[in-house]
């Protein structure tokens, strides 16, 4: 297999990966796969509920046994499905899945045409299965293809692309079995087919190795399944993230499972309108999964995870208001409804909402992808799809019971959108990386026009000290930004006490340094956590200065850095040094400035540069620590600087 990183010089966006052979077959296969079910799982539905009049399986809970066979499996299969994906090649796997695919549509073609509805639901079961089955290796795969700042773009398209297969899935399930005399015959072959060419486009996918082919499977479903949510636990960052997801699709599900009688009951609309509010749905999300990659600067940037619970929760909630006093109707056909502007702001909110949803998932799968061992990366995977299969049976059960005690539909939608902020808020209280990482996209986004050149040299593994010139009281605030991982920050003890900064760097739990003459134990401490972060191998960032800048230059740098290093040697460790310069924040809000008759102060005189000003950071190639002076690390900072 080619390393990802020998495609990035070509890659020039996420469309660009569609053309790829690494990309482009797996993205065929899985939104084939996903289309699939659900013409078969719709058209099944319809067949049920519209077509059939069964004693034992009343249209009312058609939908709700149908859903509940397909999600089955996946609490049942999940384990086992992620560690056959660690042991054995993926597109191996890829292969069987859809053989095993082709197999059950064979068996739904007879069932349609026969009419067996037990058949039916019993292919249901293992449409599920063969769900269950390409989970794993579906989010397994792309971080063996795809670099880091592929994977956002990657996860983007994957997710647009099972939302696009799931809204026109199920149009094309639910238009083929309305064929007059022929329906059910067009639902077998179209099944088929899809299946088919879901085979051929597998046989491209190319070689994926095994992660951990010496792995012994556990073939008990329980006890792996169990096993595996102490594994995701392990990695709190990683367990935490796979609750955000879940939590997303619980958000989701009240949503799509409450469309048909929001249409007619509230909205009173037609079964048309039902469609479009789907429609929506499914383009919101698509379009805010695509719209990471822009976001995130290529980057996999968890701080657009609270950007996508605050719209989540804003918009559920304006939603309650829009829908709520609408005047009574009779089912209003499409065109009535679209006529109403009332209803304009609804379809608003729902778009919204659902944008957001997607802003909100994308980097927490390709958080969880970066940051789980590759050899039980797919185990990983199969606790998200357990976990994920709990929340939408606890979604369900949850919703139903505030529904019998009274609540309507738009109360459910309002309380799904509080409970949204009280829960994505305990998350980022538990994972403060979050929130960290979006106060830093907000500055380089919002406050600032930042521009970044060279982040390339950033590690993505493994420790490193990144060096930079100190201008402003965000400096960190924008390095946090630039960097694809978190960073470990050696500051002046001082800072902490500025208001809501020093709260922000406590948070990021940035090592406060005092000078050895002031306090001896403190500065021995400090540099004895510099020395601990490295041994973990994690991002250690320092500024060699001391302290802000009062006139704008480059300061001499201090001997902090050598001592760091010098540690980091008889730690057995070999540390590159990453060198960076900031420019054009001299004389922003944030900078020191010259006040007639006093000291130099910061943060005095808002928007005296205007607003969203320009700054800048250049990274340079990572220097050897060995044989490094400080006045060599002075001058390639100072280069850095004058660069932009």
């Amino acid at each position: 297999m080619s390393s990802p990183h020998a495609h990035e010089a070509q890659h020039s966006g996420q469309f660009a990966l569609l053309t790829q052979r690494r990309f482009g077959p797996f993205f065929g296969v899985q939104m084939l796969g996903a289309g699939n079910d659900n013409v078969f799982k719709f058209a099944l539905t319809v067949l049920v509920t519209y077509q059939l009049q069964l004693d034992w399986l009343p249209a009312s809970l058609a939908g709700l046994v149908i859903g509940a066979l397909f999600i089955l499996p996946f609490l049942l299969f999940s384990a086992t499905s992620g560690q056959l994906a660690d042991k054995y090649p993926k597109q191996m796997l890829i292969r069987r899945v859809k053989d095993l695919e082709i197999a059950i549509m064979l068996l739904a073609g007879w069932g349609f045409m026969a009419q067996q509805i037990p058949l039916l639901l019993g292919c249901v079961f293992l449409m599920g299965l063969h769900s269950t089955l390409f989970g794993p290796v579906k989010f397994a795969y792309l971080p063996q293809h795809l670099s880091e700042r592929e994977l956002t773009g990657g996860n983007g398209m994957v997710e647009m692309g099972t939302f696009v297969a799931i809204l026109l899935g199920n149009v094309a399930g639910g238009l083929l079995i309305a064929l007059p005399g022929t329906g059910p015959q067009a639902v077998a072959v179209a099944c088929l087919v899809l299946a088919v060419v879901g085979r051929v486009l597998a046989q491209a996918v190319p070689a994926s190795p095994a992660t951990d082919p010496q792995l012994r499977i556990n073939w008990n479903p329980f006890t792996e399944t169990w096993r595996n949510l102490r594994l995701a636990h392990g990695n709190v960052v990683v367990f935490r993230s796979l609750l955000g997801i879940s939590w997303m699709w619980f958000f989701g599900a009240v949503f799509l499972s409450s469309f048909p009688a929001f249409a007619r009951d509230v909205l009173h609309g037609s079964e048309q309108v039902a469609s479009l509010l789907l429609v929506v749905f499914s383009i919101g999300i698509g379009v805010g999964a695509l719209l990471c990659e822009v976001l995130s600067r290529r980057h996999v940037e968890i701080g657009l995870v609270p950007l996508g619970a605050i719209g989540m929760s804003v918009f559920s909630v304006d939603l309650y208001f829009a829908a709520s006093g609408l005047p009574p109707a009779q089912a209003l056909p499409l065109g009535a409804f679209l006529a109403q502007p009332a209803h304009w702001r609804v379809l608003a909110d729902l778009l919204l909402l659902s944008l957001f949803a997607g802003i909100y998932s994308v980097p927490m799968y390709a958080l969880i992808q970066m940051r789980s061992q590759p050899t039980h990366r797919a185990r990983i995977i199969a606790a998200n799809n357990i976990l994920n299969a709990l929340f939408m049976i606890a979604s369900a059960l949850i919703a139903g019971l505030l529904l019998h005690l009274g609540f309507s539909i738009t109360e459910l939608f309002l309380f799904v959108g509080l409970a949204n902020a009280v829960v994505a808020g305990y998350i980022f209280l538990l994972v403060p990386e979050y929130l960290l990482r979006f106060v830093a996209w907000v500055a380089s986004h919002l406050i600032y026009r930042f521009r970044i050149q060279g982040d390339e040299h950033i590690p993505t593994e493994g420790p490193a000290v990144l060096v930079c010139n100190h201008v402003s009281f965000i400096d960190a605030v924008l390095l946090m930004g630039a960097s694809p991982r978190p960073i470990r920050f050696l500051m002046d003890h001082r800072i902490f006490r500025v208001p809501v900064l020093g709260w922000l760097f406590r948070l990021a739990k940035a090592i406060p340094v005092a000078p050895q003459k002031e306090d001896p134990e403190a500065y021995a401490r400090a540099f004895e956590a510099a020395a601990a972060v490295l041994r973990e191998g994690d991002l250690l960032a320092i500024f060699p200065e001391g302290a802000i800048t009062r006139d704008g230059s480059l300061q001499p740098f201090k001997g902090g850095v050598l001592k760091v290093l010098e540690q980091a040697r008889a730690d057995g460790l070999t540390v590159p040094v990453v060198p960076m310069g900031l420019s054009h924040l001299w004389g922003s809000f944030f900078s020191r400035i010259e006040l007639r008759g006093g000291e130099p102060t910061a943060m005095v005189r808002p928007f005296r540069r205007g607003f969203w000003s320009p700054v800048a950071l250049q990274v340079g190639p990572a220097l050897e620590a060995e044989g490094l002076t400080t006045d060599a690390l002075r001058e390639r900072v100072g280069g850095l600087v004058t660069a932009l």
